[in-house]
């Protein structure tokens, strides 16, 4: 234990002076305005780079180190959170990063196949403090004993398991089990989808899996982000901080409403509803819709111009939509060519009248009289008018609202479904305002200008600090031939572009806050959890954020709740990649003990009786409970008050429908769309208990949630589970015992 310790005390001593070191060089440089660009350029890199170093740092602060390899060979390793050297000088590693290829014995060894290993040791710190080793013998022939062997190899595992909630989910860097490590280092080109019931592990499992990937492929991925979906605010909340402890920031966390840059979904659909918005169908019916913003005049358009009237008959309005159409361009970019045909026929009208010779001759107008007759009829205000009615330049978010206002292309009933005239935009909105921007497109032409404008500046300015550079050699030029100084001219260009792209003011936001704010921004990587839940409409828009199709999907389709998910990873895939992705399932339950489990498996097998749920491989020997009562609400806060006398946290999950009466009950207890998770007690419904875990969970009048969502609420609890109720009990909930009777299993 003392030389363990003793190692610990040094790697901090180690951490700390590199702190030091990333401190001292920020703080130097943040007050540098810097010259000229490189100079801020420069500084500004600087900054980041070491920022992210000490984000790096300050993750590895707890837990720091917890593994130790010996070798058969010789070698000695420490594992750790991050990878730290000795010193800038001696490049050999105090101790090395779990994502190496070297630490992978740790997490895969076994007797059978030790790897090359020894001995496997465990160390349990609080804080800088070594409390506890544990050591597996790995080679049989191996007779050194230290004293801190156990018989138990999963010992380290269940005590991780048995520990109280926090509020917040913790990384398992220290007790990834051999199953978990092959999907987290699986390659991370095409689509993996990684199946698992509940407390199988396999949110915690994809996202180590986002930090390993951005430690092996660090600079591909940290240019273009990860992104990692969750199914709700609340559950971003809980795994927020398991990348910071793992080293890694740049990763952008989003809920299926936050994906689309400057809307957020607070609103709320029917479930009819949201289903008719996820429906593979809306596409169609939007692409149409907008189809049916390029109308034609009925059966002409009637134009005041100073020079007489202009008109636009149908016919001439349909051959500039066909030419505007062939171009294949999204509809706001296709419109320029329809009024620059538009403008065009008008003009040449307003040309055949003014020019027109009264003895039958040629126009008398000549090209540069028709070019001053465009140019009047290109700024007309009427004319644009005329054409804006025709083919109007559209936003998402308005043609969405249109779109909303009156759903044409679908069936009568689901068009009733969703129609809408006011509102907050809702989560099944989002994939719309997406789809819709693909179909108008962005005309960034203005952008782009302004762009140029800003670049030739620097150019400009390049330029002049090359000729003050150059300013002793001019005469010598002077002197020279005409070729020459042509050559010279072409030369001084050259570099002065050079330079003014080298200095170019950089965009020193991350990669990640970078993409939050550009739709058209194409992921390196994407995890999708409760991948099962999510529409064909949201799937179009993910699959538009990562081209590469490079994805990590994780869900289980017996849990889908939401009326529009897809379910079957068949269903999400086909439509994109076929058959070409790769399936792994987790098979060991290790949140859920036995007793609960045997409970909740009850209630998919009252419609499928085939159904087997994930191996439990804990028992807490408490035996789940039920109370039924006529004062639901009362007989919660009195259960919730025997429960909170426990360590841990406590769930209390309902319908959304009860949370009025019982938030009146529970006073204390943390509620809304985005629950503090580290509170005693917190009141959610079964769609936010999605990927949670807690101590204890009390499960509310269980005959008003569906399969799934009661399914789901039955397996969040770690320790303890209870049901209240006052209608009668769900087929396969009967065998719940009173509370008195399985307080007496304690």
């Amino acid at each position: 234990m003392r030389n363990e310790q003793e190692f610990i005390d040094l790697l901090y001593e180690r951490l700390a002076e590199l702190r030091a070191g990333v401190e001292t060089a920020v703080r130097k440089a943040l007050p540098q305005e810097g010259s000229n660009f490189q100079a801020r350029l420069e500084r500004d890199v600087l900054v980041t780079e070491r920022s992210r170093l000490l984000a790096a740092f300050d993750a590895g602060e707890n837990g720091l180190c917890f593994g130790r390899l010996v070798f058969r060979d010789g070698r000695d390793h420490h594992i750790g959170r991050i990878g730290i050297r000795r010193d800038d000088a001696d490049r050999t590693p105090l101790v090395i990063d779990w994502r190496a290829e070297v630490a992978r014995p740790f997490y895969l060894a076994t007797g059978h196949t030790p790897m090359g290993l020894r001995r496997r040791r465990h160390l349990t710190t609080e804080g800088r403090r070594v409390t506890a080793l544990h050591d597996e013998i790995l080679d049989l022939a191996d007779t050194v004993r230290t004293g801190h062997e156990g018989a138990d190899a999963d010992a380290v595992l269940l005590a991780a398991l048995d520990a109280a909630r926090t509020g917040r989910m913790h990384d398992i860097v220290q007790t990834i089990q051999a199953e978990q490590d092959r999907i987290i280092r699986a390659p991370h080109h095409g689509i993996l989808v990684v199946e698992g019931g509940p407390g199988t592990g396999k949110t915690v499992v994809a996202l180590h899996r986002a930090a390993y990937l951005l430690y092996a492929h660090r600079e591909q991925l940290a240019r273009r982000a990860v992104l990692i979906v969750g199914p709700n605010p609340a559950f971003l909340g809980y795994i927020a901080e398991v990348l910071p402890s793992l080293g890694e920031t740049g990763v952008l966390l989003a809920t299926p409403g936050e994906l689309f840059p400057g809307v957020i979904a607070t609103g709320t659909d029917t479930p009819r509803a949201a289903e008719v918005k996820g429906s593979a169908a809306m596409a169609d019916a939007l692409a149409r819709f907008v189809r049916d913003r390029q109308t034609l005049p009925d059966p002409v358009t009637v134009i005041d111009h100073e020079d007489g009237e202009l008109r636009l008959d149908a016919d001439t309005a349909y051959e500039a939509r066909r030419l505007a159409r062939e171009t294949g361009l999204p509809h706001n970019l296709a419109r320029p060519h329809f009024a620059f045909r538009v403008i065009d026929a008008l003009t040449a009208q307003l040309a055949d009248r003014i020019g027109a010779d009264p003895y039958g001759g040629p126009n008398l107008l000549g090209p540069d009289d028709i070019a001053q007759l465009g140019k009047g009829v290109a700024t007309s205000p009427e004319v644009h008018r005329a054409i804006e009615e025709l083919w109007p330049d559209r936003t998402p978010q308005q043609l969405v609202t249109d779109f909303l206002a009156d759903p044409v292309h679908l069936p009568e009933a689901d068009a009733d479904a969703i129609r809408r005239t006011d509102g907050d935009w809702t989560p099944a909105d989002i994939p719309l305002l997406d789809e819709a921007a693909e179909l108008l497109g962005e005309d960034d032409s203005a952008a782009r200008a302004a762009a140029e404008a800003q670049r030739q500046e620097r150019i400009a300015y390049a330029q002049g600090v090359l000729d003050l550079s150059y300013g002793s050699r001019t005469q010598e030029f002077e002197d020279r031939d005409d070729e020459d100084s042509e050559v010279l001219a072409a030369h001084d260009l050259v570099d002065a572009e050079r330079l003014a792209d080298r200095h170019e003011e950089a965009d020193h936001r991350s990669a990640a806050e970078r993409a939050a704010a550009d739709r058209t921004w194409a992921f390196g990587h994407i995890i999708v959890d409760e991948a099962q839940e999510l529409s064909a409409m949201m799937w179009r828009l993910l699959m538009r954020r990562c081209p590469t199709r490079s994805m990590t999907l994780v869900g289980d389709p017996a849990q889908t709740a939401e009326p529009g998910g897809c379910g079957a990873w068949e269903t999400i895939l086909a439509p994109y990649v076929d058959d070409r992705w790769q399936h792994v399932r987790l098979g060991v339950n290790y949140r859920t003990p036995t007793e609960i489990m045997e409970i909740a498996a009850q209630v998919p097998r009252a419609t499928d009786p085939s159904f087997e749920p994930p191996r439990s491989i804990r028992s807490t020997g408490i035996r789940p409970w039920a109370r039924r009562t006529d004062d639901v609400a009362r007989a919660v806060a009195e259960a919730v008050a025997g429960e909170t006398r426990s360590e841990g946290r406590l769930a209390v999950i309902a319908a959304r429908s009860r949370h009025e009466a019982l938030s009146a009950a529970l006073p204390a207890a943390s509620t809304g769309p985005a629950p503090d998770l580290t509170s005693p007690v917190v009141l959610i419904d079964p769609r936010q208990a999605k990927g949670l875990e807690f101590d204890a969970v009390i499960v509310v009048e269980p005959q008003e949630l569906g399969d799934s969502d009661l399914y789901v609420a039955l397996t969040r609890a770690t320790q303890r589970l209870g049901v209240v109720h006052a209608r009668p009990l769900p087929a396969g909930l009967t065998m719940l015992s009173a509370p008195d009777a399985a307080a007496s299993d304690r």
